[in-house]
């Protein structure tokens, strides 16, 4: 049986809001400081469920931090990649065609069927390199 879809609530769409004004990846602690810092009053554990259910409805993406944080970002629902910088983080959406035939292929070469993938390129951007 499906599970049930969420519904959209004033937190949820809060959540989002603030998540498509913050620049590059947040944690859940940060939004909520944020939400926090403009009069919200969405507790913390709101804010994850809300960035649960974007992620999953394709609004949000999430990575993990080389500290091991779930950090998110409001994104684009049709499938693409990014490009990460790792001392700045930020982020260049990316389609990338090629990656999506190689994956079909390295899945059926395997006898895998319906495959997908998330794909992160993580280096660093033009800006923090000229600045080192």
């Amino acid at each position: 049986m499906p599970e049930p879809k969420r519904r959209n609530t004033r937190q949820k769409d809060a959540v989002k809001h603030a998540l498509g004004e913050t620049k590059g990846f947040v944690s859940a602690q940060q939004l909520h400081m944020v939400l926090q810092n403009h009069g919200s009053s969405i507790g913390l554990a709101t804010v994850y469920r809300a960035l649960t259910d974007l992620t999953e409805s394709g609004d949000a993406d999430s990575l993990q931090s080389k500290d091991g944080a779930v950090l998110y970002r409001a994104c684009t629902p049709a499938h693409h990649h990014h490009l990460i910088c790792r001392d700045c983080g930020k982020t260049v959406e990316i389609e990338a065609h090629q990656v999506e035939k190689w994956a079909d292929q390295v899945a059926q070469s395997h006898g895998f069927t319906q495959p997908s993938h998330n794909i992160d390129i993580f280096g660093i951007c033009s800006a923090c390199h000229s600045g080192k």
